[in-house]
């Protein structure tokens, strides 16, 4: 799993977990009084997006971290032409879908509930999550090469590529790159630790120590 560093952090994390239930208090008395659950909903979406992003670059609050790793017509692709949820079969003969590692490592947590929010959700109400990578620095007539890393617990690595070119980049100018979109989409790019992560041999990430960081100065 990620290591971070021993307790240097506790009072500034206790004061923000303090801070941030402060807040979410105030709006759920604010929601009741007013009535207003689509503002207050909203409202929290943002302050749920500005602790997300808190860590990177002041620009990462305001943009999805696929535009702050490729750039807005690269993320919008990435989104458009993302391969939809599927699920594999895992021991057992039971369905499992792609989940974030760094939250799920079990199978358990990767069974997709039923009917079409299985496409969205596991019964442990763990997202469906893609890990991405994007390489226009390799050979491809002048392409940028796209690809998908699906994790299943149990299963492994499953990669998902394709080459485009300006055609594909126009037709994807429209989309929309939100944070609440599903399957979410995590850069490896921007990933701080994700060489470091130990995983079972046969769950071993081919991405591993191979993926470079747009992050200058710091260690891939």
């Amino acid at each position: 799993m990620f290591q971070g560093s021993n307790g240097s952090a506790t009072v500034e994390q206790t004061g923000l977990v303090l801070l941030v239930a402060g807040v979410l208090a105030v709006l759920i008395g604010f929601g009741a009084l007013t009535g207003g659950d689509g503002a207050r909903r909203g409202l929290g979406e943002r302050i749920a997006n500005r602790i997300a992003c808190g860590p990177r670059a002041p620009d990462a609050c305001r943009h999805h971290p696929a535009v702050e790793a490729y750039g807005w017509s690269v993320a919008r692709a990435l989104r458009q032409l993302a391969p939809l949820p599927a699920a594999a079969s895992g021991a057992g003969g039971r369905p499992l879908v792609p989940v974030d590692f760094r939250y799920c490592r079990n199978p358990g947590c990767a069974v997709p509930q039923s009917g079409e929010r299985g496409l969205k959700l596991t019964a442990a109400n763990r997202r469906v999550t893609y890990f991405t990578e994007v390489d226009d620095r390799r050979p491809s007539g002048g392409g940028v090469n796209l690809t998908w890393w699906l994790y299943r617990p149990g299963i492994g690595w499953e990669a998902i590529r394709r080459t485009i070119g300006p055609t594909e980049i126009e037709a994807a100018s429209g989309t929309r790159v939100l944070l609440s979109d599903t399957p979410m989409l995590v850069p490896l790019e921007t990933l701080d630790g994700r060489n470091h992560v130990r995983f079972p041999v046969d769950e071993q990430p081919p991405w591993q120590w191979k993926v470079g960081s747009i992050h200058e100065g710091r260690a891939r």
